[in-house]
């Protein structure tokens, strides 16, 4: 059942979603979370086929927010609301509304969104693509529990992770995090399997790939151990090599369904490693609601240490303390005050030698070597003051 509302209101979609439950014989809601994505025109159609299909593991009301606030003045006066609601066979478990917002509305959407959220049921926002410098400070971010960005589809990746890791909320998360999640379960598999000491890892993966950035420093707040990034052509991550006493653990995945994982004192095996579709991801993430630590401590680690190719685990010399800082000040101190010392004299042996001529001078000068201590006491008054 598809019905089409033009310039319409909040409550008025509400009435119309009781309205067409009730026609199809279902009053119950039955959903258990509201998923909203804020997309723009061009790439609502790929987000909300993703989220229809996760909806057949969580049942959900999907508001997909699209905004348009025209090019011109006169486009952004002329502001109203437009929405499409698609239920039964055509949304799958739960419902779908489809919110245009035209002129000044589109900056005010959470004013819309507020009303057709579900009662006493968890809050998602996704936004595929073009999500906010800060989501937990967005409008729409305040109202939800879980925020879901990507910064695969950003034009720099590297850059969107280090953006979040500074702007990070409980509750963030991106779907570069949900793609090494199987990365992440085989190798911490194989470390149980052989009990050795680490020594060091290397992450290959493509250039601007984030997940291969979030892998490595994973391993790196996890193992505690140096991670070196290296360059491959992909796709996406190619390999992991971590390097222990009894020799070289690696899972390489060549070509990009079929990995095969190498432990030292054991044979060589393949498991399935191959890239998921958006819906996996997403009904990955819908899965938990409850904040990730373990993408906030990855996160909060340091992007910015994996900007080169240089090992991602600091040494701990790398940084000057604050006691050198302060000795090397008090040396430099020291060497100015001795420089002045040593001129001192000097003056004094030049005024001496300096002839018959020059006697009374030195006799006016015999006073001002005795003021100073004449005027001793007086100083200490003034320092007392």
């Amino acid at each position: 059942m598809n019905i089409d509302l033009t310039d319409t209101t909040s409550s008025r979609i509400n009435a119309e979603l009781v309205k067409a439950r009730r026609a199809l014989g279902s009053p119950a809601t039955g959903m258990v979370l509201t998923l909203v994505i804020v997309t723009d025109e061009g790439n609502h159609y790929d987000a909300l086929k993703a989220a229809s299909g996760a909806s057949k593991e969580h049942p959900s009301r999907i508001l997909v927010v699209v905004r348009r606030p025209g090019r011109s003045p006169r486009d952004r006066a002329q502001h109203r609301l437009d929405a499409e609601l698609r239920m039964g066979s055509e949304a799958g478990s739960g419902e779908i509304v489809i919110l245009r917002l035209h002129g000044e509305l589109s900056s005010h959407s959470h004013s819309v969104v507020l009303p057709l959220l579900l009662p006493d049921a968890p809050v998602v926002v996704w936004w595929p693509e073009d999500a906010p410098e800060n989501p937990y400070q967005d409008m729409l971010g305040k109202l939800a529990q879980r925020r879901i960005t990507d910064a695969a589809a950003t034009e720099d990746p590297v850059g969107a992770l280090g953006l979040r890791a500074e702007t990070y909320a409980p509750g963030d998360t991106d779907l570069s995090w949900t793609r090494i999640t199987p990365w992440r379960s085989m190798l911490a598999a194989s470390l149980d399997q052989k009990h050795s000491t680490l020594e060091s890892a290397v992450v290959e993966g493509e250039e601007y790939n984030p997940s291969s950035e979030l892998l490595a420093l994973w391993l790196a707040e996890r193992l505690r151990i140096p991670v070196e990034r290296k360059i491959s052509d992909g796709p996406g991550i190619t390999a992991v090599r971590l390097e222990t006493a009894d020799g070289q653990i690696c899972l390489d995945r060549a070509e990009g369904d079929l990995a095969e994982l190498a432990v030292p004192g054991q044979p060589d095996r393949h498991v399935a490693l191959q890239r998921r579709s958006t819906v996996e991801l997403i009904s990955e993430e819908l899965r938990r609601l409850d904040p990730d630590e373990a993408y906030a401590e990855a996160i909060g680690y340091g992007v910015n240490k994996l900007a080169t190719p240089d090992p991602v685990h600091p040494t701990p010399a790398a940084t000057p303390s604050a006691g050198t800082e302060a000795q090397a000040q008090q040396q430099t101190q020291e060497q100015a005050q001795a420089q002045t010392a040593e001129a001192v004299p000097a003056k004094g042996k030049d005024a001496k030698g300096a002839g018959p001529a020059k006697k009374p001078a030195a006799k006016q000068q015999a006073p001002a070597k005795k003021s100073p201590a004449k005027g001793q006491p007086t100083a200490k008054k003034a320092a007392g003051q």
